[in-house]
């Protein structure tokens, strides 16, 4: 049985602020309603914004969230959408571009037989680990890994008022 609507996320760790608008308005025309999207200030990045947004949508919907978001070089974001047997996840950077994998279903990334024999086709130890590492999208979630911490870096902060 194939789902029809899947879960998804999508979580733009910093935006320029004078892009907010637009955003909203491509978010809101791609999952065919108005979304109630609250932005808070990115302290990693001056002048930037972060928000994130959960939506049920048709299978595929990820992928057309992401190619709009890429289109604005200055974002950081991530989208991924999930069900029972698994989904995808899109991670993008000004500095990389953008990464999409499968993944299962509690979002650990799956290579693909294909990309594994050609990572493997070759006989240099560092370019076979290099290949699993871009299919992995290691680099994406070490760029991206102190935008996620932000959240938790703010309870800390309250905590220890």
């Amino acid at each position: 049985m194939h789902e029809k609507n899947l879960n998804g996320l999508v979580v733009i760790h910093s935006a320029p602020s004078a892009l907010r608008q637009h955003i909203e308005w491509g978010l809101n025309s791609l999952l065919g309603a108005p979304q109630n999207i609250f932005w808070r200030d990115q302290p990693l990045a001056a002048g930037t914004v972060r928000t994130s947004q959960e939506f049920r949508a048709p299978l595929g919907t990820a992928a057309k969230i992401a190619t709009a978001l890429k289109n604005w070089h200055y974002l950081r974001f991530e989208v991924s959408e999930l069900g029972l047997h698994g989904g995808e996840i899109f991670r993008c950077t000004p500095e990389l571009g953008i990464h999409r994998a499968t993944i299962d279903s509690v979002g650990s990334v799956l290579i693909p037989e294909n990309v594994l024999r050609k990572a493997l086709a070759h006989f240099d130890e560092i370019e076979v680990r290099e290949n699993i590492e871009v299919a992995l999208g290691t680099a994406w979630d070490i760029e991206l890994e102190p935008y996620r911490g932000v959240d938790l870096q703010e309870v800390q902060r309250l905590r220890a008022i």
